[in-house]
């Protein structure tokens, strides 16, 4: 089986392709704005792969939280690509991509020990991150945005594996306020690659959704959105 995945959820964003148990992935542009990369981006991996678009079983999409755009543009573009070829599009948490790669790295480096929670954080600008908590794999925080002091003083008592674009950003204030705390390396990791494995896992187990099905993880309400209510207020 053969997947093509995509991340728009971060500003360099990334792509890959998973093929019999292999995955090849490579970063975007973050020079560039996501709509002018794609999806010229996706055809040229799948051509230095000697793939082409038919070749394709599933298409897989981070579906956010991040960058509103990015997330519109990225899900777009797969919808598009899923539609075009009869195939189903799957949709990952690019949280869930995070704790994923958290979890893998933190199983070999402590030789199946029992691994620290993983707080995944991703920028949310304005001073404030989209944050999750993870144990052995499974969500025991659901997706918040708030600023990174409001989520280090919900961890004190047991101080995390932090991960995401948002953690070299309060890398300080993390370090001061959880000493205890330790950040991932790379602490902010491209996610196209286990967007893929995760999507392939749930293709192989069954679940294969019309690409309309695919809703973004937005987490904060847009502007727009918070404009229009003031308005009616």
């Amino acid at each position: 089986m053969i997947v093509l995945a995509l991340d728009t959820s971060t500003r360099e964003g990334s792509c890959a392709i998973a093929r019999d148990g292999e995955v090849r992935e490579e970063a975007g542009d973050a020079g560039r704005s996501h709509a002018e990369q794609l999806p010229q981006s996706l055809m040229s991996l799948l051509d230095r792969n000697g793939l082409s678009l038919g070749d394709v079983d599933v298409f897989a999409v981070a579906t956010g939280p991040g960058s509103f755009t990015g997330l519109r543009v990225g899900i777009a573009a797969m919808q598009g690509l899923a539609f075009a070829t009869a195939k189903p599009l799957l949709g990952v948490s690019a949280l869930d991509a995070l704790a994923a790669i958290a979890a893998a790295d933190s199983h070999r480096e402590r030789g199946g020990a029992t691994p620290r929670p993983v707080a995944t954080w991703i920028d949310a600008w304005r001073g404030e991150v989209y944050a999750a908590l993870y144990s052995e794999g499974r969500e025991i925080e659901a997706p918040t945005v708030e600023s990174p002091a409001a989520v280090l003083a919900r961890l004190r008592d047991r101080p995390p594996l932090l991960i995401g674009d948002a953690v070299p950003i309060y890398a300080d204030l993390i370090r001061r306020t959880l000493p205890a705390a330790a950040i991932a390396e790379p602490a902010a990791p491209l996610l196209a690659g286990m967007v893929a494995r995760l999507a392939l896992a749930s293709a192989r187990a069954g679940h294969r959704p019309e690409p309309d099905a695919i809703r973004p993880l937005y987490v904060r309400r847009s502007d727009a959105e918070i404009s229009r209510d003031a308005r009616a207020v």
